[in-house]
């Protein structure tokens, strides 16, 4: 069904009172019995669909990543009708190509220790005891299954002299886990979920939409049956109907404007799913990486990333003396203070992204930080250099040091990298239970767009295992499951609530264009990534959080009343498409920093700085907050309900957290 026209913009949004809201209980459905038999056991009791009736159902999946390409590739496979959506030009442009240093798995080919408990564990710790632990158990055993599935994909994997697959460190582990493609693992990952999801499209098992933004989810009964998608090339506004959906969209680190993400990246998939039903569980939990190149001036649109692999053979120092400003190779090694390694010898510079974030700042707030204004740090590899030879550094990380050599004009096998914390990665996201489901039923939700995983803080190459988990091993048993047991008739185009999103889409489409302010959509975003840095960054305290949920909404009523969209809609229009990402942001970065707020205890990347231990670490508060915080909307302009979910931690203790 394809319409093309718009209707008359509907009159601004009136702040509306809570209604008052239905008992919500969220049930995780973790399977009984002991850790290391669920997820086998759940398979077994899970339905399964006849082969010769797969066909018969019409699965949508909206993002091409590893976890949404995986996941379409993978119910193509079985049998079932797909359709993809990405609001790139190829599958191929997902954001899981960005990432660089490797993918962890609990193959012990080192015979170093590793197993799947010590991996579900390090997961478990690494996100200061605020995830699932029956989903994390989960994900590291099927990790081995993943490393065999993309070899078999053809994923050029580094590997030894002797043949053997290759493996490196990573943050907030003592072992060596890490598979890896020199410094582009995310790009060769994505390269072989790509093939095999261009094998069902070719055939005729997966039908491929690109350059389609989903702007609505359609929820009928209770349930998901479809999407609202633009054609960003002719504007055409387009309705797709199906038996379940599933969203593979990413996370929503753009909320602060300048991160190491793709500008495309954006929260408006899952923010629509959040405002017809669906909990958004942890928004603030975000991720500041300690491994980025420092802003260069208010120019900047985007930051770049340099791996967490870089740290293998990276040492992270400063000066001693504050302002020192002299050339690094010639400050002597007493005059230099490598920080991490003093504070945290076990881990050294590998401890975890967010503690070796937040000790980069304390330094830099001392005074003791290089380069321009004083916000970086040295990333220095003259001693591996020394110790390994200039060949084996390039053979590791050439690419990486090419990419820093073309932004910065300075080259790394000479001097020492400059780096400091940016936004990255976000743990929060739609709220799923053990099969990957959010609240809506029929609504799936993989990857980096769901919570389940990761707890406060996600460890370094644990984001592309969990995306292929969910895509390649999970959503094609459990969205099979839900078919199963929930044969209900089809929904047709003439339904009323199609006909009601479908409206919506046009009403808020119309409304951008029809504003005709003074300022472009990039201010406003600027403007708000900002507030989000300055109060909801690194640092959050009280003060500083009211002051953002002061700052916020009134920029969002400005918004609505001054931003400037030209063209129109039946055109190729990237105002229109920022303009309605930006509006989404601006909701959800008030609920980011309600939630820090209202969760006065620090863990992992959420760092109140009313509550730390003696040494500066985040110290959490289990009495009070051992639970998912699951936000359920209640309507425009109107308070989120907080609804709780317990966790339980039956196979780890609880402890402070310690890296030293």
């Amino acid at each position: 069904m394809t319409i093309n026209t718009v209707a008359p913009a509907p009159p601004a949004p009136v702040r509306t009172p809570s209604q008052p809201a239905p008992s919500i209980v969220l049930d995780a459905k973790i399977p009984d019995g002991p850790i290391e038999q669920k997820w086998e056991k759940h398979k077994f009791d899970m339905q399964l669909v006849n082969p010769a009736n797969k066909r018969r159902y019409t699965i949508i999946v909206v993002g091409t990543g590893l976890a949404g390409g995986g996941a379409a590739a993978a119910l193509g496979e079985l049998g079932y009708n797909v359709k993809s959506f990405c609001y790139q030009d190829s599958p191929r442009r997902a954001h899981s190509i960005a990432a660089q240093g490797g993918i962890n798995a609990s193959k012990n080919y080192r015979n170093d220790g590793d197993s799947t408990y010590r991996l579900f564990y390090d997961t478990v710790k690494g996100g200061d005891f605020r995830a699932r632990e029956g989903n994390v158990y989960r994900l590291a055993e099927i990790s081995g299954n993943i490393i065999d599935q993309c070899v078999a994909l053809g994923v050029p994997f580094a590997r030894e002299y002797g043949g053997l697959l290759d493996t490196r460190s990573f943050g907030g582990a003592l072992v060596s886990r890490t598979f890896y493609a020199r410094g582009q693992t995310g790009q060769q990952l994505l390269l072989g979920a790509y093939s095999a999801l261009e094998r069902q499209v070719a055939l005729g098992k997966v039908s491929m939409y690109t350059r389609h933004e989903m702007l609505e989810v359609i929820v009928v009964d209770n349930r998901a049956v479809g999407i609202v998608t633009r054609d960003m090339v002719t504007g055409e506004i387009e309705v797709h109907l199906g038996d379940a959906v599933v969203m593979a969209t990413g996370g929503y680190g753009n909320v602060f404007y300048l991160s190491t993400m793709a500008k495309g990246c954006n929260t408006s998939a899952i923010w629509r799913a959040h405002r017809k039903g669906a909990a958004f569980a942890n928004p603030c939990y975000t991720q500041i990486h300690p491994t980025c190149i420092p802003v260069a001036g208010d120019y900047q649109s985007k930051l770049t990333l340099m791996s967490e692999s870089l740290r293998n053979d990276g040492r992270v120092w400063v000066p001693k003396k504050a302002g020192d400003t002299r050339s690094p190779d010639t400050i002597p090694e007493g005059e230099r203070d490598y920080y991490l390694e003093r504070k945290y010898p076990s881990y050294g510079n590998l401890a975890p992204r967010d503690i070796a974030s937040r000790a980069a700042k304390q330094v830099c707030d001392e005074g003791l930080g290089v380069g321009p204004g004083g916000l970086g740090v040295y990333l220095d590899f003259s001693e591996a250099t020394n110790r390994l030879g200039v060949n084996t550094i390039r053979e590791r990380y050439g690419n990486l040091f090419d990419m820093y050599n073309r932004i910065t004009g300075e080259d790394p096998y000479k001097v020492p990298m400059r780096i400091y914390p940016a936004v990255h990665y976000t743990m929060g996201g739609l709220w799923v239970d053990y099969n990957l489901q959010s609240t809506i039923p029929g609504l799936f939700v993989g990857g980096e767009a769901n919570f389940s995983d990761h707890g406060a803080n996600r460890l370094g190459a644990s984001a592309l295992m969990q995306g292929l988990a969910d895509g390649y091993f999970i959503l094609p048993m459990t969205v099979g499951d839900y078919l199963a047991k929930n044969r209900q008739s089809r929904v047709t185009m003439d339904h009323p609530a199609v006909s009601e999103a479908l409206n919506e889409v046009k009403a808020r489409t119309q409304r951008f264009l029809s504003i005709n302010g003074s300022r472009t959509v990039d201010s406003f975003h600027r403007e708000l990534g900002k507030i989000m840095w300055e109060h909801c960054g690194m640092g959050r305290t009280d003060a500083s959080l009211r002051k953002a949920l002061e700052l916020i909404p009134a920029l969002r009523e400005q918004f609505w009343q001054d931003v400037r969209v030209p063209g129109d809609n039946n055109e190729l229009n990237q105002e229109l498409e920022k303009a309605g990402r930006v509006a989404d942001f601006l909701e959800l970065g008030e609920l980011i920093c309600i939630d820090a707020l209202h969760r006065t205890e620090s863990c992992g990347g959420h760092f109140r700085e009313e509550s730390q231990t003696e040494d500066g670490e985040a110290l959490r508060d289990d009495e009070n907050f051992s639970y998912v915080a699951a936000w359920m909307s209640t309507g425009d302009n109107s308070k989120p309900m907080l609804v709780k979910e317990p966790l339980a931690f039956e196979n780890i203790h609880l402890a402070q957290r310690s890296y030293k």
